[in-house]
């Protein structure tokens, strides 16, 4: 059973596509709804989405995460996986809810994630039964690469990172590049060079042309 997320919404009431920010661990869906402000005038007629991840963070109860994180809050392996396959099951729901109420299909739809938001939509969005336009990874990793034999559809995926990320190593885009490739995705990447673990200017550039090619804005 999947549990309701909260959401902030912005953009026209009658949007012809629909891009939803998932955010990282610690963090809520404001922390990343404020792009939709640099993003809207270049995306017109696009509804932005950014819910809350559905479980208050252990280590900042100020902010939320899609699962915990063994080597940083203390729980067990077994604690995380759990968590994230219900995540899965509110994530999946979120964006069929979504999709109704907007009244599009999926190939309207992109998804742009941050650090541990990254982690869920790379997990999420190939195991759905029809692919959205587009996945922008900001910052994360692929979990189980082992597992991408699993997948259903293999939207195009745009991967960014900063080369001097203290969080998630810079190492990892190259690693989830190299599995989604070898398993037939289409994927772009961005250095943001001399950049933490964060979203820099031109990482977002990078973005917004690419959102405008798969949603044909």
């Amino acid at each position: 059973m999947s549990r309701d997320l909260k959401f902030a919404r912005k953009g026209p009431a009658d949007a012809d596509a629909v891009v939803v920010f998932l955010h990282g661990y610690g963090a809520d869906g404001a922390d990343l709804l404020g792009l939709a402000d640099p993003l809207s005038p270049h995306l017109p007629g696009v509804a932005f989405y950014a819910p809350d991840a559905p479980e208050p963070c252990a280590n900042n109860p100020m902010g939320y995460q899609w699962f915990p994180i063994p080597w940083l809050d203390g729980s067990s392996e077994d604690q995380a996986r759990a968590s994230m396959e219900q995540s899965v099951a509110d994530l999946n729901a979120f964006l069929d809810k979504v999709l109704a109420d907007e009244g599009v299909t999926a190939d309207r739809m992109a998804i742009i994630g941050f650090s541990q938001g990254t982690m869920m939509a790379l997990h999420v969005l190939p195991r759905r039964d029809q692919a959205v336009a587009g996945i922008v990874g900001f910052s994360g990793r692929l979990l189980v690469p082992e597992q991408l034999g699993d997948v259903m559809v293999k939207p195009p995926v745009l991967l960014v990172h900063g080369d001097q990320d203290p969080v998630v190593p810079f190492a990892d885009m190259g690693l989830a590049g190299d599995a989604l490739t070898g398993a037939g995705f289409t994927v772009y990447g961005h250095v943001m060079k001399g950049t933490g673990h964060g979203i820099a200017p031109d990482g977002l550039s990078v973005a917004l042309s690419f959102l405008k090619d798969v949603l044909g804005k």
